[in-house]
């Protein structure tokens, strides 16, 4: 058992010397489960020039896979591009491959997060003169505000990998079947830069909401994707995140608990309204005389104020005169 655990340690080593040297300032997590399935969300639109789109992802923690939510990022210089992370099988373990800036974008394992980064390269716009052009054929970007942009949807079918089932790793039972292609083996030797520190802040802050955690969503994350930018103006996008699943949580239980006092509240007044209709006849045939005079004829005591009758008998003596 020994040698075996020897023999995989090192196979894994293996493993990570063989990723480029320029992207070997990420930590490299194995997981021996695969991350859950991608969840399915809506892109919000670029609120202002010169930003980039990094698709959310399943990251991993103490507590287990939790998601880190889409988000606008600036390239930390012109004419960066970004290359997401992915999960890669390899030697019996999910190894995670940090994403990185680079000239161009390198391998992902193949995998549609959508949005532009359909499994190969980007199809999301491309620099122009230092200046970034969206394909708004792809991406959601507000063009009152956005004017540098362009609509190509040959990109699209050029690079598309069919991901039906939303799967977040490469190889392995299940997984993307897209090995490298030269253009991104060359990518994925260029120098690169490590996620800028709005994006580790933002990773942090996702680790930090236990919402996030798939044990605790059910594979779906509460916030798939931040409206608010990261950029250095917004030092913390990702809190505000977190505050608004929050708040959406808070709404939901304020909500269940309104509901719930609702249906503990609702039969109360019913067993109310019931006692009343009978408490009000019982004191109503004490006030009222009438009732007490029809059976009255029948009763002794009123036997004896009944001296009218006698009157009405004249008529019965007139007729015998």
């Amino acid at each position: 058992m020994q040698i075996f655990r020897s023999a995989r340690l090192l196979l894994l080593a293996m493993l990570v010397s063989l990723i480029p040297a320029s992207a070997s300032a990420g930590v490299f997590i194995s997981v021996g489960f695969a991350p859950p399935a991608m969840p399915v969300y809506v892109q919000p639109p670029c609120p202002e020039d010169g930003l980039m789109w990094t698709p959310g992802y399943w990251h991993y923690g103490d507590e287990g896979y939790y998601w880190v939510p889409g988000a606008w990022v600036p390239a930390p210089s012109p004419g960066l591009l970004w290359t997401p992370g992915y999960w890669g099988w390899g030697n019996g373990v999910y190894v995670f491959h940090e994403g990185y800036w680079g000239p161009h974008v390198g391998y992902y394992g193949g995998v549609n997060y959508g949005f532009g980064y359909m499994g190969i390269g980007f199809a999301g716009g491309e620099w122009r003169g230092g200046h970034f052009a969206y394909n708004t054929a792809i991406v959601h970007v507000n063009t009152t505000v956005i004017h540098n942009t362009y609509i190509n949807t040959t990109v699209v079918n050029n690079t598309t990998i069919v991901n039906n089932n939303h799967v977040a790793y490469s190889g392995g039972a299940g997984g993307i079947n897209h090995p490298p292609t030269a253009e991104e083996r060359v990518a994925e030797h260029e120098t690169h830069q490590a996620p800028s520190p709005v994006q580790q802040a933002h990773i942090q802050q996702a680790r930090s909401n236990p919402q996030s955690f798939a044990k605790n969503n059910g594979g779906h994350p509460p916030t798939a994707a931040v409206a608010r930018p990261l950029s250095p103006s917004h030092p913390l996008p990702a809190a505000s995140a977190h505050a608004q699943g929050q708040a959406d949580a808070q709404v939901k239980s304020h909500s269940n608990t309104n509901n719930n006092r609702t249906e503990a509240t609702a039969p109360h007044p019913t067993p109310q309204s019931h006692p009343a209709p009978q408490a009000e006849p019982r004191p109503a045939p004490q006030s009222r005389p009438a009732p007490q005079e029809r059976p009255a004829p029948q009763a002794h005591p009123a036997a004896a104020p009944r001296s009218e009758p006698r009157p009405q008998a004249a008529p019965k003596e007139e007729r015998k005169k």
